[in-house]
Order: C-alpha cells, then sequence, then structure tokens
C-alpha cells in the first residue's frame, strides 16, 4: 500500500496524516501504529536533519507512506530526502508555476527531469537500483504547499505544472501573508483557501489542508480536500501531560 500512495492520491481517496516533528524513529513507529495513513515529517522547523529522516523511514516506511517536507524546493534538498527512500516531498512556500516546474525536475529521473542518479538507501544501495530508477517516477509523491497569497494568485499556472500530485493548504502561513497572522478564519483568507480548493477541483488536482484539530480537517475533508494533516506529535505529547497533571490536581 506505501508504494500504492501516488495513485491512491491521485484517484481523490481521503488519506489522513499527521505531522512528526521530533526525530525519533519511535515517535514515528507510536504514530504508525495508532493507524494513520501517512506521516508528515517536518524538515522546515524544528531540529529534523535528513539523518533522522532516514531513522525514521527505515522504521516505518516499510508500511506507512512517509512524505518529508523539505526546507526549500532545491535540487540538493529534494535529492537527499528522496535518496534515503521517503516516498515524497512536501515543499513550503510554492508561490510560482517557475518554482513548481523546478521541484517536478529535480523529483523525477530522466526523461522526465534531472533528479541526479547517485547509489543511496532508497535503491537498497544499489542492490536494486535498476527496479528503483524504473519505478520512481511512477511512485515518488510531489506536493506542493499554496501558504502565502502569491501562491493564491497563481494558482491557475502552479497546477498547469505537469508532475504536481497535490496543493497542500497551509492556513497559518496564508493567513500571516494576509498580515491576519493565527486569524485563519478571516472572510479574506477563508476566500483565498476555497479559491485554490476550487481551481484544484475543476482541474483534477487533490488539495490537502493542515489543522490542529480533528474538528479543523473535518471541515475541509467536507469540503473536497484529501491530503489531511491532523494533529502534531509535541501537541499530542504536551496536550496528554496537561490532561494528566490537570486530573491528578483535581483540576
Amino acid at each position: 500500500m506505501v508504494r500504492d500512495f501516488r495513485r491512491r492520491l491521485r484517484a481523490g481517496e481521503t488519506l489522513l496524516g499527521t505531522m512528526l516533528t521530533l526525530p525519533s524513529a519511535a515517535v514515528a513507529e507510536i504514530l504508525a501504529d495508532a493507524g494513520f495513513d501517512w506521516l508528515f515529517v517536518d524538515c522546515e522547523h524544528g531540529s529534523m536533519d535528513v539523518r533522522a529522516v532516514q531513522e525514521i523511514v527505515q522504521a516505518v516506511g516499510h508500511r506507512i507512506a512517509c512524505l518529508v517536507r523539505v526546507p526549500e524546493g532545491t535540487e540538493g534538498e529534494i535529492k537527499r530526502i528522496l535518496d534515503v527512500g521517503a516516498q515524497g516531498i512536501i515543499v513550503p512556500q510554492v508561490n510560482t508555476a517557475a518554482q513548481a516546474a523546478a521541484i517536478v525536475q529535480y523529483s523525477r529521473y530522466a526523461p522526465l527531469g534531472c533528479r541526479g542518479v547517485g547509489i543511496g538507501r532508497a535503491q537498497g544501495y544499489g542492490a536494486r537500483f535498476s527496479e528503483y530508477v524504473a519505478t520512481a517516477n511512477d511512485e515518488v509523491v510531489v506536493v506542493v504547499q499554496a501558504e502565502h497569497r502569491d501562491a493564491v494568485a497563481s494558482i491557475e499556472q502552479i497546477t498547469a505544472v505537469a508532475g504536481i500530485d497535490c496543493v497542500l493548504l497551509g492556513p497559518y502561513d496564508l493567513s500571516a501573508s494576509f498580515n491576519r497572522m493565527g486569524q485563519i478564519h478571516d472572510s479574506e483568507v477563508v476566500q483565498a483557501i476555497e479559491r485554490v480548493i476550487q481551481h484544484c477541483r475543476s482541474v483534477s488536482i487533490p488539495t490537502g489542508y493542515f489543522g490542529v484539530t480533528a474538528e479543523a480537517v473535518q471541515e475541509y475533508e467536507r469540503r473536497g480536500c484529501g491530503l489531511l494533516v491532523a494533529g502534531v506529535d509535541v501537541v499530542y505529547l504536551s496536550g496528554g501531560a496537561n490532561r494528566m497533571l490537570r486530573t491528578l490536581r483535581g483540576q
């Protein structure tokens, strides 16, 4: 089912994920055991690095899709993450078609792109080289984030780039780009989100949405978003600890 993830995404299935920010294979195993369809492994913020990503993919990548948010959409960042065996990439702050096109190029082997060819974990350190290279273009997932008003303004051009598998909405950064930091229910922010969803639906590009709570993402599931990111590992930990202490203290 992991290798089938791209097909399921593009077929419009609802795929439930959660965000992993701690560089811990053990936490990844706990979240995988919970039954999520995929993990959003975050290298944009916090202390996650490529070595931690590899350890996470080694621990759970055979049973749950690991999509890794790279710090930026550069060739080096994308190449290193894919070479350790991530199922796909999520690229933040993709605001133009030119950015989107470059990201696709870096993620696909020739003749569809210019992804560098090297020996790495993704192809069994060379043991499965031919098999991996023959199938990677069909299986690696490319997700771009629409999290700035410029991305909303350019959404028609961005989605016209062949090879984009999904547009993931980032409501918090999007609200900040409208000078309404954290006001994700502001009418202008909501209208921007709706524009992206409606356009992507019209051209059959899947959309995704991040929310801290189940209720936040359920609203957007009803509006047609299929790639859902619900909750964050550190929020689970702090929330559970706080609830335990309040109970013990009779609060």
